[in-house]
């Protein structure tokens, strides 16, 4: 049994906090609020930004996962969130006395500013277009130079249970068809929980993987799956008067973020996906949903 330190342990911490247990680990978050904690987490109340507020920490700190979310979509939230925060993380082990064999962090593919469908592994050069992507790669830079043993996980766009909003909006008949192709990569929550747990412990594993499902989803093909999934009229194509764009103005989407991302590291690191697709993933939620209504 070992004992793991979670920092910001929200949606996808507490699914790995509960496959910890699971197997029999001792699992710590850190919270400002406790209460959002996972049964059986045990809590270390503070702010990240703000390590003396964290009090003492586990007698031995074996593994620690850095896995935390901006307040809001601001570029201050973000340097408070990834930078202040990892700093902080790294202080209070520090001053704890605590040396962990291994610190897993999870990152974006925000990372990558590709927007033509280029395909993208851990060696494709990051030109991060937007303070989101900048942020996220100072703070894995931070990491690499803590002299602690790392790994960083680029997870893609996270979906799951009460994270629906793609099967929402299709039942209302919110979501369109593009008129021009783009990619986008998405991991299941419990797939991004899984392959963390399997890097934490892996004997030799690499410094950087791709958290993203085993096909990159044309956003059309999977609007329209989705619809017939559910049995409701196909997404009509969206018109150049009634789509957003990408500055928020009316106009047809631009196809920034349009890249092809790939999971074969974490396949061969031996991880097994649960949801290799959005075909599994969101099947298994339309299902639970039929089930539930």
């Amino acid at each position: 049994m070992a004992q793991v330190v979670i920092a910001g342990c929200g949606y996808v911490g507490n699914a790995l906090a509960r496959m910890l247990i699971a197997d029999g680990h001792e699992v710590f978050g850190i919270r400002r609020n406790p209460a959002g904690l996972a049964k059986g987490v045990k809590a270390i109340r503070g702010d990240l930004a703000d390590p003396k507020s964290l009090g003492p920490a586990p007698q031995r700190v074996e593994y620690a996962v850095f896995m935390v979310g901006a307040d809001e979509s601001t570029e201050k939230a973000y340097r408070r969130a990834y930078l202040d925060g990892l700093a902080g993380l790294l202080e209070w082990l520090a001053n704890e006395g605590q040396r962990p064999k291994r610190i897993v962090m999870t990152s974006s593919t925000s990372v990558y500013g590709q927007r033509r469908g280029e395909p993208i592994d851990e060696d494709s050069p990051t030109h991060p277009t937007q303070f989101r992507g900048e942020t996220l790669l100072a703070s894995e830079r931070l990491l690499a130079a803590s002299g602690f043993s790392t790994v960083v996980v680029r997870l893609g766009g996270i979906y799951g249970p009460e994270r629906t909003s793609l099967i929402d909006r299709a039942l209302a008949g919110e979501l369109k068809l593009r008129e021009t192709e783009h990619f986008t990569n998405r991991i299941h929550r419990d797939d991004a929980a899984g392959l963390v747990r399997h890097l934490l412990f892996h004997p030799s594993p690499d410094p950087l993987y791709l958290g993203v499902d085993s096909e990159s989803a044309e956003e059309s093909k999977l609007h329209a799956w989705i619809a017939k999934e559910l049995g409701v009229s196909e997404p009509e194509l969206e018109t150049a008067t009634g789509a957003d764009d990408a500055s928020g103005g009316r106009g047809q989407r631009q196809a920034a973020g349009s890249k092809r991302c790939s999971n074969r590291r974490a396949r061969e690191s031996g991880y097994r996906f649960r949801y290799p697709s959005y075909r599994e993933g969101y099947g298994a939620l339309i299902r639970a949903r039929r089930t539930k209504d």
